[in-house]
């Protein structure tokens, strides 16, 4: 398989830059992340690539890592002493996932190529309002494949240093699975304990945002300032996404007592 039996040019024709079709569109889809904070791309891939991603992924399921964890929705796993119980910093919110490393599922399946392929890399720089991006280069987090199975769920939680977080939807659960967003929840200069507090909690629902997230979606969304998070699925279909991590220099890589808690111990990779 090609980059060009990944993505659907007809829907996204991102290959020439000098095309007024690519400039009206990726005009578009930035005005709309500015705006909403969030902006999603349906059937960004073709069937055919979305149906082998997803056969990649479970062929590789047994490789996952098991994260089953309580943390802050600053992902932090301790709270802060100092601070009142009720404070967003000492509220455990639990979240468990199954994370398919870069490292351990096909380097031919259709989301790497879709990552490592320059065009879409300059489609999403400018769609964000960076000059260029670069490809992570650690043995773990360029481009994952994240499951969730029945009861799996990511509880409300800020990313931490990112500006943007890409992802790919390739299969959605029967039940559940929603991904909902409170867009702005805080902003660089006020934490906005008070309000976040109060999201966690579920006093705001009605602030949450569901997004759009149907199989063979690209969403790009800035979730440094922007509660979000992944309702319980329910079901035998395993929710399956693409979880993409571009950088604004060369050369990145990962601190390895960090992967481990994400991906597992490297020792046990074979090969």
């Amino acid at each position: 398989m090609r980059p060009e039996d990944v993505v659907n040019l007809d829907a996204y024709p991102i290959l020439d830059r000098s095309d007024p079709a690519r400039t009206a569109l990726v005009e578009r889809l930035r005005q709309e992340l500015e705006e909403n904070q969030f902006v999603s791309l349906p059937d960004f891939i073709l069937p055919a690539a979305r149906e082998q991603a997803v056969a990649d992924a479970m062929e590789a399921r047994g490789r996952a890592h098991h994260n089953n964890s309580n943390r802050n929705c600053y992902l932090h796993r301790t709270g802060d002493p100092s601070l009142p119980d009720d404070h967003p910093r000492n509220i455990m919110l639990s979240a468990s996932t199954k994370m398919i490393a870069y490292d351990r599922f096909s380097d031919q399946s259709p989301v790497k190529l879709l990552y490592h392929w320059e065009p879409v890399r300059q489609m999403v720089a400018e769609i964000v309002g960076v000059e260029k991006l670069y490809d992570n280069e650690d043995p773990c987090q360029p481009v994952n494949l994240l499951c969730y199975e029945t009861g799996d769920r990511s509880a409300w939680h800020f990313d931490s240093v990112n500006a943007f977080t890409m992802t790919l939807m390739l299969q959605a659960a029967e039940v559940g699975g929603e991904f909902e967003m409170v867009p702005n929840t805080r902003t660089d200069d006020d934490q906005n304990y008070d309000y976040v507090g109060r999201v966690v909690t579920g006093q705001c629902p009605e602030d949450a945002v569901a997004v759009a997230r149907e199989a063979g979606a690209l969403c790009i969304f800035r979730g440094c300032n922007s509660l979000h998070r992944v309702s319980p699925v329910v079901g035998d279909t395993t929710r399956v996404m693409g979880v993409f991590v571009y950088e604004n220099e060369p050369g990145i890589v990962g601190d390895p007592e960090v992967n481990a808690t994400v991906y597992g111990e490297r020792e046990a990779v074979a090969g």
